[in-house]
Formats: C-alpha cells, structure tokens, sequence
C-alpha cells in the first residue's frame, strides 16, 4: 500500500491497469513491487493502489499502479478510477482471445475519459501459458502498431519483463512532460520578444 512517509520531493505518477476480468492485473502488480506469486487471485471488486518506487536520472518518482476492475457491471466504476492516469496500461490474457477483442473498448473508454493525454501501453499476459496461446504474438504486435501504442508479452510468473517495460512506459511519459513544459518556455520566450521593441536598422 502507499507509505504515508515518502520522501516530499518524489513525483507521483499514477498508472492504471485496465482491462478485462482475471486477465492477471493484480498479479502483475503483485509481483513488480515484491511479492510473491499467487496461482489463484480473487477478482478485483474495488480499486486497489500499490506503490513502487523508480529511479530514473538520478530522480525517484513513486509510481501509483492502480488495479481496476474488469467485470462489465463495474465498467463505470473502472472510468472513475482512471481518472487523473498519466500513463494507461491494457492488459489482456493471451489464452482468451475475447480479452483481446475488448481492447478496443477500453481504448474507446481511455480516450472518453482522459482523451489523448496519458501514455499507453499493452501488454500481453501469461505468456508461461503459451502452450495455450489463442492470441497470436504477431496479431497483438500488428494491432498495437495500428495503434501506435508500444507493446509487450509478460507474465506475473517473471516480473522483470513488466518492470522494464513499465519502466519505459515511464521514461516516455517523463520525456512527454519535459517537451511539454519546454514549449510552455519557448512560447512564453516569444511572447516577451514580441513585446520588445525593435532595434532600428
């Protein structure tokens, strides 16, 4: 759970996984912050907050990993929670080929809520079951790539493949940000240099 004692000077960065029931979100989270893990998981019937701390350029940021519900009659409940995620991550489970195929709702539903803002993500989960594989490796890159949203096959089983893709996730978003307030500067620069005067030829 979050630690009340954090460090003041830490950027928190929210990520929400979302996606379709028992597709393996808690798992993920569960074990890219330590734990160890569970064959079997209840299913998320409220939103839950894990922390993990990241160490990028010499900077530690906390980052939120929200779990979201995945069940159809708590959909509106998933939208509430997403709110304010600077980075999207959706996960599917390789064996269902339907988790895959609601995919597109839940970009439909990201956008609705946080429009173009937050970065995203993908990632195809239990990959140790691939001996059950009903979703090809090449169809979710070709989809991801229609998209134009980086993806990654994980599994909760080995979480350095998550963590490392997590982590790039959050370098994008960190860059994303540093653009964003360098133009706010270039654009504050010109307005100053329109409201000079001229130096005569």
């Amino acid at each position: 759970m979050i630690n009340q004692d954090d460090e003041e000077d830490d950027d928190d960065i929210k990520v929400s996984l979302v996606g379709e029931t028992a597709t393996g979100k808690t798992s993920l989270i569960n074990t890219s912050i330590g734990l160890e893990f569970q064959e079997k998981v209840d299913s998320t019937q409220s939103s839950s907050i894990m922390q993990k701390k990241m160490e990028i350029n010499k900077k530690t940021y906390s980052i939120n990993l929200w779990d979201t519900i995945g069940q159809e009659q708590f959909r509106s409940l998933t939208k509430i929670f997403m709110k304010g995620a600077k980075i999207v991550i959706f996960v599917y489970d390789i064996t269902r080929l339907d988790t895959f195929e609601q995919l597109d709702f839940w970009l439909e539903s990201t956008k609705e809520v946080l429009g173009d803002k937050p970065v995203l993500g993908i990632v195809g989960n239990k990959s140790d079951l691939y001996f059950k594989e009903a979703v090809k490796e090449e169809d979710a890159e070709e989809y991801a790539k229609s998209k134009g949203i980086p993806f990654k096959l994980c599994s909760a089983k080995t979480p350095k493949l998550f963590c490392a893709f997590l982590e790039e996730l959050v370098k994008k978003y960190i860059e994303k940000e540093r653009k964003l307030e360098q133009s706010v500067v270039d654009g504050l620069k010109l307005d100053d240099d329109e409201g000079k005067p001229k130096k005569k030829e």
